[in-house]
């Protein structure tokens, strides 16, 4: 939005400066004035609605985009099919906390790039952590459907296992320190 506000400032003193200090006939200025309102629509007030009319969802079983102002198109992604996710900015993206991602999916849309993303690197982190959480999700299967895991006796073992029950988020740290205890007592 730089750049649209940088021409709407344009546009601006170029009026001021055609009403007050240029000894211009009247008809001619109006010409000038509605010259530089059609230059403001074209470069400032389209790319503004355009950037309005965006939109970028994530959600726990994909990635959709939608855009357009008068006639709308979109794109879903599927999570499963997301190979990888790159950024990139600029200094003046960088200053301004925006920048572009490319993703790169299986099946037919092969590479997408999305452009002046708010905060790239943190929506290429969240992008990835909900599709590991969702690819968890599906290897452990719908809630009560978990296949019974097999008790060992080795109690380094079942630490081990009760540590990445925690990771996973499975178990809180309060039931992970429970459940130590009671193994060491054990022991």
């Amino acid at each position: 939005l730089v750049l649209p506000a940088l021409w709407t400032v344009l546009a601006i003193a170029l009026i001021v400066v055609v009403y007050s200090a240029l000894p211009v006939d009247p008809p001619w200025n109006h010409i000038l004035v509605f010259a530089m309102f059609v230059g403001w629509l074209v470069f400032a007030a389209w790319p503004f609605a355009q950037w309005w009319f965006t939109l970028y969802v994530l959600t726990t079983e994909r990635l959709i985009t939608r855009s357009g102002i008068l006639a709308r198109k979109g794109l879903e992604i599927p999570l499963e099919n997301i190979n990888d996710v790159k950024f990139s900015q600029t200094i003046i993206e960088r200053l301004l906390r925006s920048g572009d991602l490319l993703i790169e999916s299986a099946g037919e849309q092969g590479q997408s790039r999305f452009s002046d993303i708010p905060e790239p690197e943190e929506f290429q982190s969240l992008l990835y952590r909900v599709r590991e959480e969702r690819s968890l999700e599906l290897q452990r299967g719908p809630v009560g459907t978990e296949a019974p895991v097999p008790e060992t006796t080795d109690p380094t073992e079942r630490l081990l296992r009760l540590a990445d029950l925690r990771e996973r988020g499975v178990i809180t740290d309060e039931e992970y320190e429970e459940k130590r205890r009671k193994l060491l007592d054990e022991i």
